[in-house]
């Protein structure tokens, strides 16, 4: 066995740090990474934030085997939806979405950023005014952080509702955020590496429109629907929308009608998981891997990576989002 002197042992961690520091600079986009470190990215990249839907889980009043445990044992997992998008070149991060976890979620969001990063997100962007994707602004309020002018992205019926109903007046009447316009299907460059662009879809608009966003990296796109009422009901072919993508975060609120069998399943006609494999099943593989589903109510059994259901999705090739998943862009 050959022997290695002390100058031999330096000159060779040298090299390794050298090949280390090559590939570090390399322009080649990585594949997913599924991260509990929380390391800062050197890539543009999208991470998911939460995956639960509004009411989060457990879910009040539940008395179902899938809270009881949780109410004693929380899993802090098991956060309401949401992306963050970094952006490690302009030093910029984003927000989608800010409900009740919105304090974590920042946190979170900030320490994937650059180590020197402020607090707050440089721009928030809502799909719609139900509690899981608006309410989490109420801490940027007087009572909480009192925030300067955070920029936060709405629709124009979204914009209204906030100007016009409390406690959110409040906040933009002390100018805690700003209200940016978006407009259907119109791009917004955020930096020179990234564009969001906006596009209605059909839900519960009691109070604002609903939508999705599609997120352009300088070289991947992400399709992000967390609510949506049944994919027939969309002007748009999801199919077709998945083929201009490379991932694709689509709601999946209940895997199938049992989870629901207590309700009027016509007052939330989210598309089940069983319907969307279905209407998927004819997809390539590859299409299938841009799935991700996400948004999962409390009683959703592949939120349990155990459960038959979890790996009736992934054996038929889609995908079940995960908490601190990171996206290139």
């Amino acid at each position: 066995m050959q022997l290695y002197n002390m100058k031999q042992i330096i000159q060779l961690l040298i090299i390794l740090a050298l090949q280390s520091c090559h590939e570090y600079k390399s322009n080649k986009t990585p594949g997913p990474v599924y991260s509990n470190t929380m390391d800062s990215l050197t890539h543009v990249s999208v991470i998911v934030l939460g995956t639960i839907q509004d009411a989060g889980s457990p879910q009040i009043g539940c008395t179902k085997n899938c809270c009881k445990s949780l109410f004693e044992n929380p899993d802090k997992n098991r956060m309401v939806v949401s992306l963050g998008l970094v952006d490690p070149v302009d030093n910029k991060k984003y927000i989608f979405e800010a409900g009740p976890d919105f304090v974590r979620q920042t946190k979170i969001l900030k320490n994937y950023s650059s180590p020197f990063a402020k607090e707050t997100p440089d721009g928030i962007f809502l799909t719609h005014a139900h509690i899981g994707h608006y309410t989490g602004l109420m801490y940027l309020g007087k009572e909480a952080m009192n925030a300067d002018s955070i920029p936060v992205y709405v629709m124009p019926r979204m914009k209204v509702f906030l100007e016009q109903n409390g406690p959110w007046s409040q906040l933009v009447k002390n100018r805690n955020i700003i209200l940016r316009d978006l407009h259907n299907g119109e791009e917004i460059k955020m930096t020179g590496n990234i564009k969001v662009q906006p596009f209605t879809v059909p839900h519960r608009d009691e109070f604002s429109e609903t939508v999705g966003y599609k997120i352009i990296g300088p070289n991947k796109k992400l399709l992000f629907i967390p609510d949506i009422d049944k994919w027939e009901k969309w002007s748009s072919n999801i199919a077709d929308e998945i083929a201009k993508v490379d991932y694709a975060f689509v709601d999946a609120t209940f895997f199938d009608s049992e989870e629901i069998n207590n309700r009027d399943i016509s007052t939330i006609p989210h598309p089940f998981i069983i319907e969307s494999m279905n209407l998927f099943r004819d997809l390539p593989a590859a299409e299938k891997k841009k799935i991700y589903f996400i948004h999962f109510n409390h009683t959703n059994p592949v939120i349990n990576k155990m459960s038959l259901p979890y790996k009736q999705v992934v054996n038929n090739g889609f995908n079940v989002a995960q908490i601190n998943t990171v996206l290139p862009l």
